[in-house]
């Protein structure tokens, strides 16, 4: 018998992104069981009783929640294929604070700028654009932030990355003559099928977020 391994996830998660590329870099077979947010399973409910919130994997009967902890568990597991921290214990530090800055500054700039308007909008764009700064010195002249290959910084930034880039939704919002590292080492992650095929559909993202968007214009 192998590992039963499920994933509990929104389709739209740049989070359940994240493990889905976590999982396909390493070539793991799991399930993916799709969430209504509206309306949340006994199982999320049981498997997350504390947050409450996707994506949550499963593994063997055993719950690990919050995305960056579940890509962790996910490289430690099957650490023999396609590793995702370096072994230098250096590097891994700084590869783990790097995957933090993402998720404690890069993704609350980005919710800043999604949610408001005017100036406050502009300010948001202007503050995720000195984090790309910081992001383009880390990457220099390596393909990806793991060096050769793939590693934790790239598969925690690249959704977020991509949500602005692939799916466009702001216009230019990532300037391609300021960052054009970021923007080729975008291109070259979901150029990868363990990248491109966790990403989904353009016009269902657009479809999608026009939806959302007259829905609060109507209330």
């Amino acid at each position: 018998m192998g590992d039963e391994v499920i994933l509990l996830n929104f389709w739209l998660s740049p989070y359940g992104m994240r493990v889905r590329i976590a999982l396909e870099e390493k070539g793991i077979k799991y399930e993916s069981r799709e969430e209504d947010l509206s309306n949340k399973s006994s199982l999320l409910l049981q498997m997350n009783a504390v947050h409450k919130k996707i994506p949550v994997l499963i593994h063997n009967g055993k719950p690990v929640c919050e995305s960056l902890i579940i890509v962790e568990y996910i490289d430690e597991v099957w650490n023999d294929q396609s590793p995702l921290l370096p072994s230098d214990p250096y590097q891994r530090n700084q590869a783990r604070f790097w995957a933090n800055y993402v998720d404690t500054k890069m993704y609350e700039i980005a919710l800043k700028f999604w949610r408001t308007e005017g100036e406050e909008k502009e300010a948001a764009k202007e503050e995720f654009s000195e984090c790309l700064e910081l992001f383009e010195e880390q990457l220099g002249d390596k393909p990806y932030f793991g060096g050769d290959n793939l590693g934790l910084v790239d598969v925690v930034l690249v959704p977020l990355i991509c949500y602005f880039y692939v799916y466009n939704l702001y216009g230019n919002f990532i300037n391609e003559n300021k960052f054009p590292k970021i923007i080729a080492w975008a291109k070259r992650c979901t150029q990868k099928e363990s990248v491109s095929k966790c990403f989904p559909e353009v016009q269902r993202v657009k479809e999608f977020i026009s939806q959302k968007k007259k829905n609060l214009n109507s209330e």
